[in-house]
């Protein structure tokens, strides 16, 4: 089978036609990969950003597939089912963490792309368990961001609480997605991009923004939640100077630079400041049917498989509008 294999941090993908995902074992399923979505967390995984991934290591984890082939004791899924694969690839369901609801911060917790062979491949192995079924509506590249573009979006949001003025640092895959999740549930949404980025503020108010400008903008109003989807630790007091009093600022990707100091009168007045790791299985299963019942519309630019390194550098240099997609 062919995939794109990461052999050591900071080298590109080589492409390999000897790739064998193994026969499922008990409790697993091989999937047929027909898109998977391109994520930032693969690119803080292939620079080295994220330390102890598998290697060499297929990365990938928005995996949209068929089943083709089931392991013994899977009375979930058969052969031909469609499925979605998310970062969270397998929890040991005994720790403190999993048995009180909070199976993303599981201590012995492997992911998708990263400790597990993704879906920059023909095919990938998965547990039974940790796959999604997808709702109708979504072709295969449309529904591989939801896969944790939208799930670590729709987390956030919820950790935001009820915010009425909502603010988005960093409008990219994840942002697309959680304004218009935000904008369905009556949520003004302020959103904040890269000093002149006319074209991403453009897009934000496109897909329904209240007010689009540069992060080193204040916003027309006090925000009552921002969350911070770009991997930019200076974006934490910028967030903090533009929310009101009572505010929460949510850091919500897996990987961020240093924060730098800032004076407590940004933290005062009771804001909150906290993060999002991961994702539980309820939350896939809440988002997905919500994504249905917007619907969301995800913006994807697709690549073949063979030209992953080139999705990678395109996120890189931001000049992806939405969603990069391989399609094998």
């Amino acid at each position: 089978m062919r995939a794109m294999i990461l052999s050591r941090a900071g080298a590109a993908l080589q492409s390999s036609e000897n790739f064998d995902p193994g026969e499922p074992q008990p409790g697993e399923v091989v999937v047929e990969v027909d898109a998977c979505g391109v994520c930032r967390t693969d690119l803080h995984i292939a620079d080295g950003e994220l330390d102890r991934p598998k290697l060499p290591l297929v990365l990938g984890h928005e995996i949209v597939g068929t089943v083709r082939r089931v392991g013994s004791n899977v009375t979930t899924l058969q052969r031909g089912d469609r499925v979605g694969i998310p970062w969270l690839g397998w929890t040991c369901g005994a720790c403190i963490y999993c048995r009180s609801g909070r199976e993303n911060l599981c201590e012995r917790a492997r992911f998708t792309g990263y400790q597990i062979d993704g879906g920059y491949a023909e095919m990938a192995r998965a547990d039974a368990r940790f796959c999604f079924r997808l709702p109708d509506g979504f072709a295969d590249v449309a529904a591989a961001p939801l896969l944790c573009a939208g799930l670590i979006g729709y987390r956030a949001l919820k950790l935001a609480g009820t915010a009425e003025r909502l603010g988005l640092f960093g409008f990219g895959a994840a942002a697309h997605i959680a304004v218009q999740v935000a904008r369905d549930r009556g949520q003004k949404v302020y959103a904040f991009t890269k000093p002149g980025d006319g074209t991403g503020q453009e897009f934000a108010r496109e897909l329904g923004a209240e007010w689009a400008g540069g992060s080193d903008e204040r916003p027309p109003a006090p925000l009552d939640a921002a969350l911070i989807f770009a991997p930019v630790g200076a974006l934490v007091p910028a967030a903090l100077a533009a929310t009101a009093k009572g505010g929460t600022v949510v850091c919500a990707g897996i990987h961020m630079s240093d924060i730098p100091s800032f004076p407590y009168h940004l933290l005062w007045h009771e804001r909150v400041l906290r993060s999002v790791a991961n994702l539980t299985r309820q939350d896939g299963e809440e988002f997905l049917r919500l994504a249905a019942a917007v619907p969301v519309h995800t913006t994807t630019q697709a690549f073949p498989l063979a030209d992953a390194n080139v999705a990678l550098k395109r996120l890189r240099a931001g000049t992806i509008e939405g969603a990069a997609v391989l399609v094998p």
